[in-house]
């Protein structure tokens, strides 16, 4: 099964009210009809747990398999089909060159963005995981793209720096954990 995000999903993504936890919230960013249960498993402690994630979030209506919704629309037309299909994946990057950040990047002074640490988490997925893991660093910069909130980056950073500290150790992701929390906007305060 390569589940596929429904107008639940994306509600859920889009911010405001949360219902859902990082991990699923992550699940959602990556499920993109393109990928499998087993692209799903290093966020859970074993594709068991994974497995019941997805399940959970197909029965609760956050995915769908796309073969599944696609059976009542088999009258439609080809044109109508391919529209929608070409609609639901998301736009692929121009090739472009890698992003990198100056020295100064420890000395960064400027406003703090989301644009500005999806960027930075951009490049940490070209400089560590390109070469070392693709397959992950695909999952990361799809689930970048589709991330519009505070939230989904902080899920999204934790998960990347989990996988620079078995790697690189744990220094390593502490540094750029800090560069992150630096970067990030500060979380809204809710009275």
């Amino acid at each position: 099964m390569f589940p596929t995000k429904t107008d639940k999903a994306r509600d859920e993504l889009q911010g405001g009210q949360r219902t859902l936890s990082q991990r699923e919230r992550a699940l959602l960013l990556m499920a993109d009809g393109r990928r499998s249960l087993t692209d799903f498993s290093p966020l859970f402690t074993n594709r068991g747990e994974a497995e019941q994630a997805v399940h959970a979030l197909v029965q609760r209506g956050y995915l769908q398999d796309p073969k599944a919704a696609a059976a009542p629309q088999a009258t439609a037309t080809a044109a109508a089909s391919t529209q929608a299909s070409q609609a639901a994946q998301p736009a692929p990057l121009p090739a472009a060159e890698p992003i990198r950040l100056t020295a100064t990047a420890d000395n960064f002074d400027g406003k703090r963005s989301l644009a500005t640490t999806r960027m930075f988490l951009f490049d940490i997925c070209e400089r560590m995981f390109v070469r070392r893991d693709p397959k992950f660093a695909l999952q990361m910069r799809d689930a970048l793209r589709e991330a519009r909130d505070r939230e989904a980056m902080l899920t999204i950073a934790a998960l990347m720096l989990s996988e620079i500290e078995k790697s690189a150790g744990p220094e390593r992701a502490e540094s750029l954990r800090e560069r992150i929390d630096r970067l990030l906007p500060p979380a809204e305060v809710v009275h």
